[in-house]
């Protein structure tokens, strides 16, 4: 048919039905760097979040319902809803149970942690079919494809334990599967990576007790958080490989003990855990990471100049408004594979894997890794750096996985 001589109507109508189809296809490609996309590369990227198990390690939705129960099966706040989650592929959510690091010794870290792990319960209580509870590596086969988001719990701060190996037990049969020993300050497991105070230069007595009953139990240690020392203390003793439940490479962020150092992530590579990558912008470069030292010590400055404590209300509120008025330069998508790609070149493709910590930055996230449904971006980009299936497949949750599976098998040995 000539063009020419459609009638005019006829051709407005088919302007239109191609700048709606233009529309929707430009929507769902990546939209991070104004690059040319690869219109076959990303179709299978979106098939491949489909296809393959995706495990986010790190995500921190209960201290969101803890301040505010809203409903997270539709788009909400913050980085994590159902809708958003099933677009991304996400399969295998790890809720965060944070405590933080003030209620230590108060007797108010298990308090707060139970409540916590309440709310995790509440949300498949209340929206069954949109969320079920797994307890192991089994259950997450046997729960897949009924378009539900597969939820389990890591303990952010192993605080909550307040000395009592006894509340091991009970958190595992409450769910947890992972602990993160510390977190922004030391505690009577560990020191921390974030405080300047060493207080036990690795493990606290206490502490080396802590990693044997974990082994024992089945729970996942996590090294995400605490110092060096503290890191191979829990490698001498730990019968269990370890994770890294969200951190980066220190290679790209010299200085930053938060991050792992090279030599670290070769013992967790022998030690055959598996550090999640985290999003966090000022963890994946240099550049954005100076300036985020340097907002913090203002904000540290001004809180205490102003009487304000730390952690409550209106120190969160004003450490939100001086982000929003001095923002930190864009990481995007390109810079988290560039994470990926370092450990696989430095240790091999099976030790890598994902952990967002969305919910837990203030929003400081790349362009393009901005929620949960942007994980096809990522698995684009791995694609364009020739990422093959089974790479992909293993970054995306398999190395997480087999390291859990491992737990399990180390416990039931012990047993």
């Amino acid at each position: 048919m000539n063009y020419i001589n459609i009638p005019k109507e006829f051709k407005m109508k088919i302007f239109f039905i191609y700048l709606l189809l233009f529309t929707f296809i430009s929507s769902a490609f990546p939209q991070n760097e104004n690059q040319i996309v690869d219109s076959t590369l990303w179709i299978k990227a979106e098939q491949l979040c489909k296809d393959f198990i995706i495990v986010d390690a790190h995500i921190d939705l209960p201290d969101w319902l803890y301040d505010e129960w809203f409903d997270v099966t539709q788009l909400s706040k913050g980085e994590i809803d159902y809708p958003r989650a099933m677009k991304g592929g996400l399969d295998v959510a790890f809720m965060s149970v944070y405590t933080s690091p003030s209620l230590e010794g108060t007797g108010k870290s298990k308090i707060k942690a139970d409540s916590m792990i309440s709310l995790v319960h509440k949300m498949v209580a209340t929206w069954p079919n949109n969320f079920a509870f797994i307890h192991s590596t089994t259950e997450i086969k046997n729960n897949l494809n009924q378009n539900k988001i597969l939820l389990t719990m890591g303990m952010e701060n192993g605080s909550p334990i307040e000395n009592n190996l006894a509340n091991l037990k009970e958190f595992y049969n409450k769910g947890v599967r992972y602990i993160t020993l510390a977190h922004y300050k030391w505690n009577h497991i560990c020191d921390s990576a974030n405080d300047t105070i060493r207080k036990w230069n690795g493990l606290s007595p206490f502490g080396e007790d802590v990693v044997k009953e974990m082994n024992r139990l089945g729970i996942i240690v996590d090294i995400s958080h605490v110092s060096d020392s503290t890191f191979y203390d829990v490698i001498k003793l730990s019968k269990a490989p370890v994770i890294a439940s969200h951190s980066c490479c220190r290679f790209f962020t010299p200085g930053y003990e938060r991050n792992m150092s090279d030599e670290m992530i070769k013992v967790l590579a022998k030690n055959g855990g598996v550090i999640q990558i985290a999003f966090a912008s000022f963890f994946l470069r240099e550049d954005i990471y100076q300036q985020y030292t340097n907002g913090e010590d203002h904000i540290k400055q001004y809180l205490k100049d102003n009487n304000i404590k730390s952690g409550t209300d209106s120190a969160w509120k004003y450490e939100e408004n001086y982000w929003k008025e001095n923002p930190l330069p864009s990481a995007t998508v390109k810079d988290v594979a560039n994470q990926i790609d370092y450990v696989k070149n430095l240790v091999g493709i099976d030790y890598v894997g994902l952990g967002s910590d969305f919910n837990g930055v203030g929003g400081l996230l790349p362009v393009g890794l901005e929620d949960v449904s942007k994980y096809p971006n990522l698995v684009y980009e791995l694609l364009v750096r020739g990422y093959s299936n089974e790479e992909i497949e293993k970054v995306l949750g398999g190395n997480l996985i087999r390291v859990w599976k491992k737990v399990e098998e180390v416990s039931q040995r012990s047993k």
